[in-house]
């Protein structure tokens, strides 16, 4: 019986192909609420695309925006840094 060997050399994991590392996860951890604000911001720009704002639509427009800039001031008071993001 003939033996059938790989061609190929044995593939092993890249940087990109691997976990995340524990300081990876607690920079993304911290940075939580800030994604959460951007979303929200992002959500309410999203809905006025198509339509005049109203009164209610500006504040709620305005209260994103603060609560993205004071968990913005939060982060960086906090001394939180993350290789990558301009603040």
């Amino acid at each position: 019986m003939k033996h059938i060997g790989a061609v190929q050399v044995v593939v092993t994991a890249d940087d990109y192909d691997r976990e995340p590392t524990t300081a990876e996860l607690d920079a993304i951890a911290s940075e939580t609420p800030l994604i959460v604000a951007e979303v929200e911001l992002l959500d309410v720009q999203i809905s006025l695309l198509d339509r005049p704002a109203t009164e209610w639509d500006t504040r709620r427009l305005r209260r994103a925006r603060r609560k993205v800039l004071t968990v913005r001031r939060e982060l960086t008071n906090r001394g939180a840094t993350v290789p990558g993001v301009v603040a």
